[in-house]
């Protein structure tokens, strides 16, 4: 590895590990991670029962940049109670750090009448990080003020309200890590602690339908008020064969979407980030795979009892 590899790479361990939890996941693919980013989504969007699972290996070929895996199941209840309820599960590896978020999101609808459905959703769960640092300084001291190994346990909370329209077009507000919970150090008994800031986002798209073809256009702002990221994106869907498309992040990255709808309510999709920001002489771009499945809630079957008492 050259001089100058080997100087980013360090650089970007530094600043990630230094900096957890100041920026949650990102991804090119948000239009399948709104439960987890607004738990008021949950469920809207799905008929019965829905599975996604993406990963993300972003700037590939630089030591210690984000490896994010991220499962999302997620169902309409309205045949049994009133909204949607579903899980997530995310893990991201950052450098020396590993965190692990699980939560359970439920979605109460406030409108659920001619295709118009408005949802305000509550997602509660607990985030683990846990870091292992092996630090290899310039000289023979150690430096105290590096992070030594960390492991801590917090309280997470969600909130946000979901809209979408039955003229193709869905708007979202929410926050994650509404109650800015304090990871405390299990391993020692120092006040080392790492705090977790309130993020906020809102999410926006619009459907058009072609004929048997349609195109769509979403965007996603992320926001901790020191800091702001935008996400675009549009798509051309292609009968129900599959959708091809472009996404721009500002001062990150500019993307382009692929997936095919397999069978059975089967689907699986890619995207490439060509990076723009200042690693983009060492970085080969980022890869994101997404997987989803669906299908109907069976409907039990109705018991008939032959018992004489109950002819």
């Amino acid at each position: 590895m050259n001089k100058k590899v080997l100087l980013l790479s360090t650089f970007v361990m530094l600043a990630l590990s230094l900096t957890f939890a100041q920026q949650d996941k990102l991804l090119t693919h948000f239009i399948y991670d709104k439960m987890s980013l607004n738990p008021g989504a949950t469920g809207i969007e799905v008929d019965g029962v829905c599975a996604t699972s993406v990963y993300r290996n972003q700037w590939d070929r630089v030591d210690g940049a984000p490896n994010s895996a991220v499962l999302n199941v997620e169902a309409n209840m309205s045949r049994f109670m009133p909204g949607g309820l579903g899980v997530s599960f995310f893990h991201d590896a950052i450098g020396f750090n590993r965190q692990n978020t699980a939560l359970l999101n439920y979605s109460y609808p406030l409108i659920n009448s001619n295709g118009n459905k408005l949802g305000v959703g509550l997602g509660l769960g607990l985030m683990n990080l846990g870091m292992n640092p092996t630090w290899v300084p310039p000289t023979s001291t150690l430096d105290n003020s590096l992070p030594s190994g960390f492991s801590g346990n917090g309280l997470d909370l969600n909130f946000g309200i979901y809209y979408k329209s039955n003229l193709g077009f869905y708007a979202g507000l929410s926050s994650t890590h509404l109650n800015a919970t304090r990871l405390n150090n299990k391993l020692s008994q120092t006040s080392q602690a790492f705090g977790v800031n309130r993020h906020y986002y809102l999410m926006g798209g619009y459907k058009k339908t072609l004929g048997q073809n349609a195109v769509d256009v979403q965007m996603l702002v992320r926001s901790i008020l020191s800091q702001t990221s935008i996400d675009v994106n549009a798509r051309f869907m292609y009968r129900q064969m599959g959708y091809a498309g472009l996404s721009f992040r500002n001062a990150d990255a500019i993307s382009l979407m692929l997936g095919y709808n397999i069978k059975n309510g089967f689907l699986i999709g890619y995207a490439y980030d060509f990076t723009i920001n200042k690693l983009s002489s060492v970085s080969k771009g980022s890869h994101e795979i997404v997987l989803k499945y669906c299908r109907p809630i069976p409907v039990p079957p109705i018991a008939i009892s032959r018992h004489p008492r109950w002819l």
